[in-house]
């Protein structure tokens, strides 16, 4: 992976952080990280907030609405009836480059590990 990459992070409620940082660093090692991102209502928790402050990165949510328009390469039924879109993982890496004015594309699709899912995309 070259540069800093975004990583969506999709979970189920109150995820831990040590779960989310060694999902992380299974998918990235020690490659630099953007931000974390995810759906809006996870963004906030404990244990995303303690992750990226492993990472020394910021947390970017989003809207269960705007990650569904995403067009992503594996939709999950499960997800679209839990939270409202069929990605959240991918969708919001896609979705945080398009914050800074990027294209982004996924280099690594959704990953699970246990209850977390990990995707990563780097600037296209």
């Amino acid at each position: 992976m070259s540069g800093a990459v975004v990583v969506g992070l999709g979970a189920r409620p109150d995820p831990a952080a040590e779960a989310i940082v060694a999902a992380v660093r299974e998918v990235v090692g020690e490659g630099a990280i953007r931000c974390l991102a995810t759906i809006d209502r996870r963004a906030p928790e404990p244990g995303v907030v303690a992750a990226a402050a492993v990472f020394d990165v910021p947390v970017i949510g989003f809207g269960a609405d705007e990650l569904a328009r995403v067009d992503v390469p594996h939709p999950g039924e499960r997800a679209a009836v839990a939270v409202g879109t069929p990605s959240v993982a991918e969708a919001a890496a896609l979705l945080a480059w398009l914050r800074w004015g990027r294209r982004g594309r996924l280099i690594v699709p959704k990953t699970a590990f246990g209850t977390i899912t990990v995707a990563v995309a780097e600037e296209e």
